[in-house]
């Protein structure tokens, strides 16, 4: 996006914390944007739009932890654009909601640079909603009041208030006592209904019921404490008849999943709408090998079997190295190990012959011979990282076929995950899901003494039987592997999991 003489700021709403919250908008901004400067309550998971080369710059502002001041931030954004940089300033919620924004464009304006607002969710409509509470609703309420808990204690300011309507107060669960006693002595019924929302639409939301004389009690045994909302009004009783999102299958249930999002999201997806809180630990990171020389003559085979989508793309990237394209696989009849790989390959424009139901050589090779008849003397290529640890290619020299193993890729341990093991033990998982081989060797490489610290009730998921087999070399006991080897039965399976042991 950088080029122009000057740059442009955007500010963009990221929403309450659930990603799937963001606008469309936001989205595509944070994606091409050459810097974003977020603050501390972006969900971690927003930030992984980001393209590679995208600068991250941290400015959150937590009571007592400011990382930089809001001048600091104010001076930061300039310069940013002044050198010619496009920036998302990403704020939690909706940067015209408290979000301090007008001072922020002030300097903008003063430095004559550009800038647009994208609006987010706000808190104070989100939370309420995700914990079954419409801030709004015929017959109880026709008005909602936003205020700062900063703000609140301040009884002249609030005996102004329309003390009928319902009430929505951010960054105040810190002052709870202070508003409760203040919103009594201006006239608010000590039986008011009242819900505290911590870490709104977050999969580890909590609620606190009960009225203006019991709140701060239960709030304070439940250590409720910051991010919340407030919310003061008959909607609040509202919630027992429209509670929803706290009831969904894996609500609070922690699921650590081993691959990196790009490989993985469909399953994070699946897990976090069933309420799954998705702690990201990738344990694989793919290295690219040189292997044009043995593709020279990659026209010569019958068969090339994909075993992953790491195998998709280190073929073609080598197959490119080359000069050549698609055109050379004319007439080679294609297997994809899984529906993820096939969908990699038809991205490349490419329809595989098959796909098995399971990954084990008793389901493949049927499949192939059904497809084109007997593999006696045909030449097979499977390009892959673990040469060696299949039972499949000695399967089909049994059938008589040529088979050449060729290690496209190496799997390795990426950088700083030493690091986010420590957090994975701090994190606490009920759930480790294993999309692969790989990622059980090297998650017990990296966990080594920790995996102890896990806990004895940790569960371990596979997705397929070479998954699960690996775990067990590693001492690793999987209690979990769907039959179909497929991402959504493998969702379901932690779901009844859940279900039983609730």
């Amino acid at each position: 996006m950088s080029g122009a003489k000057l740059g442009k700021v955007y500010f963009i709403g990221a929403g309450p914390g659930d990603p799937g919250l963001m606008t469309v908008r936001g989205r595509e901004l944070i994606a091409c944007a050459d810097k974003v400067v977020y603050d501390s309550l972006v969900n971690e998971s927003i930030l992984h739009w980001v393209r590679s080369d995208g600068e991250l710059i941290f400015a959150g502002k937590r009571p007592g932890l400011h990382s930089l001041t809001q001048e600091d931030i104010n001076r930061l954004l300039v310069e940013l654009a002044l050198a010619g940089h496009h920036v998302c300033r990403l704020k939690g919620g909706d940067p015209t909601v408290f979000g301090r924004i007008g001072e922020e464009m002030d300097a903008l304006i003063a430095a004559g640079i550009s800038y647009e607002i994208v609006p987010g969710v706000t808190a104070g409509i989100a939370g309420p909603a995700y914990a079954g509470i419409p801030v709004t609703q015929r017959d109880v309420s026709s008005s909602v009041t936003f205020i700062t808990g900063h703000d609140a204690v301040d009884a002249e300011g609030l005996s102004k208030l329309h003390l009928q309507g319902s009430l929505v107060f951010y960054m105040g669960v810190s002052q709870l006592d202070g508003i409760v006693e203040q919103l009594i002595a201006a006239g608010r019924s000590a039986d008011t209904p009242v819900a505290v929302i911590e870490w709104a639409t977050r999969p580890h939301q909590r609620t606190v019921e009960g009225t203006l004389s019991s709140i701060v009690e239960r709030a304070r045994a439940d250590q409720i404490g910051a991010p919340s909302v407030i919310v003061v009004g008959e909607v609040a009783a509202l919630r027992e008849r429209y509670a929803w999102f706290e009831s969904k299958p894996l609500f609070g249930k922690r699921v650590c999943i081993t691959r990196a999002r790009q490989h993985a999201d469909s399953l994070i997806t699946l897990l976090q709408a069933y309420g799954a809180d998705v702690f990201e630990f990738p344990t694989v990171a793919v290295e690219t090998l040189d292997v044009t020389s043995e593709l020279e003559d990659v026209g010569s085979y019958d068969w090339i079997l994909f075993s992953s989508i790491n195998a998709v793309d280190g073929f073609f990237e080598q197959l490119q190295a080359l000069g050549k394209d698609v055109r050379a696989l004319h007439g080679i009849r294609l297997y994809a190990i899984s529906q993820k790989t096939a969908e990699a390959l038809a991205w490349r424009g490419l329809t595989v012959d098959g796909v098995p139901e399971r990954y084990d050589p008793e389901s493949i090779l049927p499949q192939l011979e059904a497809i084109g008849g007997s593999l006696r003397g045909q030449r097979l290529l499977l390009p892959r990282a673990d040469v060696g640890r299949s039972a499949l290619p000695g399967a089909l020299e049994a059938a008589g076929a040529v088979v050449t193993e060729l290690q496209a890729y190496q799997l390795v341990i990426p950088e700083r995950a030493e690091a986010r093991a420590d957090q994975l033990v701090a994190y606490g998982p009920d759930y480790v899901v294993f999309n692969s081989a790989s990622a059980v060797r090297n998650f017990q490489a990296l966990m080594g003494e920790r995996l102890a610290k896990l806990g004895d009730d940790i569960v371990f998921a596979s997705i397929g039987p070479i998954a699960s087999k690996a775990a067990g070399q590693c001492g690793i006991e999987v209690t979990l592997e769907p039959r179909s080897h497929r991402v959504p039965e493998l969702v379901e399976e932690i779901i009844e999991h859940a279900r039983r042991t609730s």
